[in-house]
Formats: C-alpha cells, sequence, structure tokens
C-alpha cells in the first residue's frame, strides 16, 4: 500500500483509481483499512472509485514518535488534497464516523454524501452524553470486542467470518485512548443542525453501542437524513451483513446522483 506524509504521522492507504466517484472509507476501532474487504467489490462492480487507509495508529499508518494524535478530520483532508479529490462521499463506521461527520461538518462543499454507520459520532452535546454514558455502561466496554462488536445472530450463524473479523483485530489499536483522535469542532445537536450533506445513517438492530434509538435521535437533528436499521446486526453491521449494508449505501449514493 503506499503511504502519505502528513503531520506527526505516515498514513497507509490504498486507492483504486479509475474515473468513477469517490468514496472513502473510515474504519472501526476494532479494525483496519481490511474492514472494507466486503465492500470493495460491490462498490467497484457499481463503478465507484474505492479509498481506504489505516488511521493514524492502526495497522500500518505509524505515528511520529511523541506526536499528538491531531485530528482524523485533518488526516481526510490531507489525503483527500493528496488524490486531487474535489468532491467524494465519505464513510465512517463506529470510531471512523467521528472523522467522518466532523470533516463533513468542516469542509461540506467537499463531501457530495454522508454515511455512518453504528457510531456514535463524537457528539459532546450534554443531553447525548448522558445517554451514552447510560447506555454504554462499563460491564459492555469491558466485554471481550467479539462479544461487544459482534452481533449474537452473527456469532451463530457465521463463525468462519468471526474468525476472519478475529485476524483483522491485532493490527487495531482499539484499547489505546492515548492514540484516539479527537474531533476539531465540539459537536452539539444545534452544530448538527446546520449539517448540510446528504446523510445515511445505518444502525444495527443488536448493537450494545450504538443501539437503534440512540442512532434515531442523531437522525432527528440532521436536516437531510435517511435512516435504516439492519434487523440481528451489531455493532459491526457492514461486516455482519455486507450484502444489505452494502445495498443500503449504494441506493443511497444513486439516489443522491452519485451513480457513474
Amino acid at each position: 500500500m503506499p503511504v502519505l506524509n502528513v503531520p506527526g504521522a505516515v498514513l497507509s492507504y490504498q486507492d483504486a483509481g479509475g474515473e468513477g466517484q469517490p468514496v472513502m472509507f473510515l474504519h472501526p476501532a476494532s479494525g483496519t483499512s481490511d474492514s472494507w474487504v466486503f465492500q470493495l467489490e460491490a462498490f467497484a462492480a457499481a463503478g465507484y472509485r474505492c479509498i481506504r487507509f489505516d488511521l493514524r495508529g492502526w495497522g500500518r499508518s505509524q505515528p511520529a514518535d511523541g506526536s499528538e494524535p491531531g485530528c482524523m478530520s485533518d488526516d481526510v483532508q490531507a489525503l483527500a488534497d493528496a488524490l486531487k479529490l474535489q468532491r467524494f462521499a465519505l464513510v465512517g463506521a463506529a470510531y471512523g464516523g467521528f472523522g467522518a461527520l466532523d470533516y463533513a461538518l468542516r469542509f461540506p462543499s467537499r463531501v457530495s454524501a454522508l454515511v455512518l454507520s453504528a457510531t456514535l459520532s463524537g457528539i459532546r452535546d450534554p443531553e447525548y452524553t448522558a445517554i451514552v454514558q447510560r447506555v454504554v455502561s462499563t460491564p459492555i466496554r469491558e466485554l471481550p470486542h467479539e462479544l461487544s462488536e459482534l452481533g449474537p445472530s452473527y456469532r451463530t450463524r457465521d463463525p468462519d467470518g468471526v474468525r476472519r473479523w478475529l485476524e483483522v483485530l491485532p493490527a487495531a489499536r482499539s484499547q489505546s485512548q492515548s492514540l484516539m483522535q479527537s474531533t476539531h469542532l465540539q459537536i452539539t445537536f444545534p452544530v448538527l443542525e446546520t449539517l448540510d450533506v446528504p446523510t445515511l445513517i445505518i444502525a444495527g438492530d443488536a448493537d450494545l453501542w450504538a443501539p437503534p434509538a440512540l442512532m434515531r435521535l442523531v437522525a432527528s437533528h440532521i436536516p437531510a437524513c435517511t435512516f435504516a436499521t439492519v434487523p440481528e446486526a451489531g455493532h459491526s453491521v457492514h461486516w455482519e451483513s455486507p450484502e444489505e449494508w452494502n445495498l443500503l449505501v449504494l441506493d443511497f449514493l444513486s439516489s443522491n446522483d452519485l451513480l457513474v
């Protein structure tokens, strides 16, 4: 994978290239850019140019010694500029959704469409954070990753998929809070209401971290927002139910005139 030098880090990325409309994918904290393996073929077949990268401190993207974590939205901007992307769709899952939403709020003219999948979104509104503290309690946070992030139906029907998911996990830095990047903006509900980008929010019906009711609350504060729930899926909904997830996102992009 090629690399991009940015202030404080070296980012490892993959650009499928081509003339299609670009879509950039931002992965969860429990994964790396390899977490999007079930999306690449489907999106390429639909005519899109797929771009993914390991977030700073994850996988092959290494921070400089002693450097600050920086903002994910700054890293997205650096990669978009390096690849000369004028406008692109931005997809963020879980932790990746923090940077995706932050970027769309900062640079709405660069984002043709925004997809937020099973993510707490980095929102720091007092009402919202109080709900999150109540819902995502300490016992949930202390569960093994495969129990808190993969739905029970998925663990029942696809043990090989669980094994593959666990193979990606060691390259993630999900337990290192010191490497977690902050949002540039303090995102509150009033700030959300200024978002001027077509947005799709996808929730997993069995998600312990970002349950549908919480995601609907976020969606209610975004002016142009479509909401969808994937039955029986947990926090890693794009991995657990890729066919349904891909169809939801591709239909959304198509409805917003992003189909090549």
